[in-house]
């Protein structure tokens, strides 16, 4: 029964929401959703195979942002996202050079040779740079690049400098070409990993992995495939020589999609599988395969569009010539570098279409890869254990610039709470179902170009389970928000009662980058600014958490989820 005075008060209140909600205080209520519902069913008892931490990899170009404020920053911002170990693989950690970071270069200066030609090496940046990494407790993917000065061979048909500035090619220098002596190169290879054996110790260092190059198949390599393979022998011999232990691979080639990138790559393999080192003559060590995939944004109707399904034909592409090779299909691969495009340091001065790096269609693109490469590899039976994000971040440049990067100027964007999320998710990953899911192969063939992709990955480990939705379309235009019914089925007879915890990625949650255009995109935010940038760049909560009953092993969760919306629902008991 309503009283008068309830009535009278409810009355009060009202007008106090118009008033508040006409003075822009309190956003008025969304109105009701035009989008088609969607059903989303996860069964926890229904086992698809383990959750591997994937998402644990991270990688840039510019070394020297190691040492840098920021960067320090970020890798340990970074270690603390993921109950496992997070890696790190950085170009020109073998460059010639004064040790300072510029776009798409950097430098060690860890070798060069005297007026008789021998080598001399010196180890101070390079110190850094893995001191740093050791002090974050990350632990580096260590990647053989490039050619140091003294060491580059002289080409007769290409006349360059050994280093090419930015915005120019700037691996179109001689820090591209092939060593002068091969034995050389191997003896720094063997050089350079005693000198980690002796800092590190052998036991850490076994734990690395060790990448041979970038990209050969392209002109990060001026030289023949063949000659590749002959970098590689001498490398990977010198590897071991020094470490028995470690762990190394390649080819880091690109995009499997293209048919001259799937040749090299498939030459690769041929050339290890023949088991004569062009180095020793003896079998050729290969413990990882690695390989690049991409994705393929295009302007349509101006706005961006992303183009994810060429990153997962790159995958799909890579996957299947692995699971050719017996002796190989179940070594592990490492997309060392996967992402939606392939340039890290273009920002949106360079392309205004990279703007989408700053907000939500950037992690809910990598959430919907992150799914499929999953499913990609069961279907071919192969070994992944890494989708490398090539993105870090830039020092020095102004807020929210466009470069593909993690965070800006200590502010953590939308897609590194992504990262977060998927740290919170643990044990197997079980079966899931959607009604409003884009199918792999459609995926494979058209992206998502037609309806968006609803959908869900979900596991379950010992007292907990997490679900992560995602709603995303290729196309970077507004849509109302789907409502979402999410049925949890297949919970153990001991979860009874439960604690949903929400987390959510959208406009208004763990987003600085709306957060700082409201507040006029300041370059020179004040300190009170800086500090709420900070306070809303972290991974936030939807809701409350709230404890919830179970009954037979069945809970059923509703949510509104917005156009590249992403939702971590987290369950324990």
């Amino acid at each position: 029964m309503t009283t008068t005075k309830g009535y009278l008060l409810g009355t009060v209140l009202m007008a106090a929401v118009q008033v508040a909600q006409a003075q822009g205080v309190i956003p008025p209520a969304p109105a009701a959703s035009t989008e088609s519902p969607a059903t989303i069913t996860v069964n926890f008892s229904d086992k698809v195979g383990p959750y591997k931490p994937i998402y644990s990899w991270f990688g840039y170009d510019e070394a020297n942002y190691t040492t840098m404020r920021n960067g320090k920053a970020l890798l340990r911002e970074l270690h603390d996202l993921s109950p496992v170990p997070v890696h790190i693989r950085a170009h020109h950690l073998l460059t010639s050079g004064d040790g300072k970071a510029e776009l798409k270069f950097s430098s060690t200066n860890v070798y060069r040779e005297d007026a008789s030609g021998k080598p001399i090496y010196d180890f101070t940046i390079l110190d850094g740079i893995f001191d740093e990494y050791k002090a974050a407790g990350v632990r580096p993917m260590v990647e053989f690049g490039f050619m140091p000065k003294d060491l580059a061979a002289d080409l007769p048909d290409r006349k360059v400098p050994y280093q090419v500035h930015y915005p120019k090619s700037t691996i179109s220098g001689a820090s591209n070409n092939p060593p002068k002596d091969y034995k050389k190169w191997g003896d720094l290879i063997r050089a350079v990993t005693a000198h980690l054996v002796e800092r590190y110790g052998r036991d850490v260092v076994s734990q690395w992995y060790f990448e041979v190059w970038n990209e050969p198949d392209i002109n990060y390599w001026h030289s023949t495939a063949e000659d590749y393979w002959k970098l590689y022998d001498y490398a990977a011999a010198n590897v071991k020589a020094a470490l028995p232990t470690a762990r190394v691979g390649g080819p880091a080639t690109t995009s499997p999609s293209n048919q001259k990138a799937y040749n090299y790559l498939k030459g690769f393999l041929d050339h290890v599988q023949s088991g004569k080192s062009l180095a020793d003559g003896k079998a050729i060590p290969l413990d990882f395969i690695s390989f690049h995939a991409k994705g393929r944004p295009t302007i349509i109707d101006t706005r961006v569009t992303m183009g994810i399904k060429h990153e997962l034909d790159d995958a799909d592409r890579g996957f299947f010539l692995i699971s050719q090779y017996p002796k190989y299909r179940n070594l592990p691969i490492i997309i060392s570098e996967a992402d939606p495009e392939g340039c890290a340091a273009c920002s949106s001065r360079v392309n205004p279409a990279n703007n989408y790096r700053n907000g939500t269609l950037y992690p809910a693109y990598t959430a919907t890869a992150f799914k499929a490469l999953f499913d990609l590899q069961d279907r071919h039976k192969v070994n992944l254990i890494s989708m490398l994000s090539w993105s870090f971040e830039f020092e020095d440049k102004d807020y929210f610039e466009g470069f593909r990067s993690l965070s800006t100027n200590g502010i953590s964007k939308p897609v590194l709470n992504l990262f977060r999320m998927l740290g919170l998710m643990s044990g197997t990953r079980v079966a899931t179902r959607s009604d409003e899911g884009v199918p792999l192969d459609t995926l494979l063939s058209t992206g998502v170009r037609d309806k968006a992709d609803v959908d869900a990955l979900a596991t379950v480990d010992v007292h907990k389970a997490a679900v992560l939705l995602w709603n995303y379309h290729d196309a970077d235009k507004t849509a109302a928000a789907t409502p979402t019914t999410i049925e949890l089925t297949g919970l153990p007879a001991s979860a009874t009662r439960v604690l949903i915890e929400h987390f959510r990625i959208d406009d208004t949650h763990s987003n600085a980058y709306t957060v700082w255009k409201a507040m006029g995109s300041p370059q020179q935010p004040t300190t009170e600014q800086y500090e709420q940038l900070k306070a809303q760049a972290g991974l936030q909560l939807l809701t409350s958490p709230a404890w919830m009953d179970v009954t037979g092993g069945k809970l059923t969760l509703k949510t509104e989820l917005p156009r590249q919306g992403i939702s971590l629902v987290k369950i324990t008991w």
